[in-house]
């Protein structure tokens, strides 16, 4: 039984994958350039999500408007690690979120069906004093998940959830230091 309140991700020794769900003309354009560019908005919080399967519920497995295409964003540990440093829970007290440079909030995990379970995924909101360095020195990479993400829905529609399981990311336990354990962990 996995903890209530534990990052899991696709991750190797320096980076770590996060997935976001965009309309087609920014996916297009960060994908030819290789990062975001405009119209991407660097002027708004931006939501990194390390659970697949929490964004294939949030963006109904890329059918929802303005999230049709979904992209894996490999990040520097470092960068991901120097985010979480500067995050308050949106549980917080309101002023302190209000003023803080990365919201994190633990919405409860899902199942590929979209089913609620019953430990927690982080997501993590990047604020616009951090977004450039988001966008220019934390991403290392992009990769354009959609036709999986198509694949994969369409077998679970259809009754072949096993094939589809295959298609979904691995994740696992990520190593947070301690320190940022603590910061994270609500009720801590």
């Amino acid at each position: 039984m996995a903890p209530q309140y534990q990052v899991r991700a696709d991750h190797d020794a320096d980076t770590i994958v996060v997935y976001q769900a965009y309309a087609p003309a920014i996916a297009d354009a960060a994908l030819r350039a290789g990062r975001f560019v405009t119209p991407f908005s660097f002027h708004r919080m931006t939501w990194i999500k390390p659970s697949f399967l929490w964004l294939m519920h949030r963006s109904n497995w890329a059918r929802k408007p303005g999230q049709e295409r979904v992209l894996a964003v490999r990040m520097t540990r470092q960068g991901w690690e120097e985010a979480l440093s500067r995050a308050v829970l949106t549980t917080a007290d309101p002023a302190a979120v209000t003023g803080a440079a990365v919201h994190v909030q633990w919405d409860p995990e899902r199942s590929l069906r979209g089913a609620a379970l019953n430990h927690y995924s982080i997501q993590v909101g990047i604020g616009r004093d951090l977004i450039r360095a988001f966008t220019d020195d934390w991403i290392v990479g992009l990769t354009d998940l959609t036709p999986q993400v198509r694949k994969a829905a369409a077998l679970t529609r259809t009754g072949h959830a096993a094939r589809a399981q295959r298609l979904i990311p691995a994740e696992r336990p990520y190593p947070l230091p301690q320190e940022l354990a603590n910061l994270l962990s609500p009720g801590v």
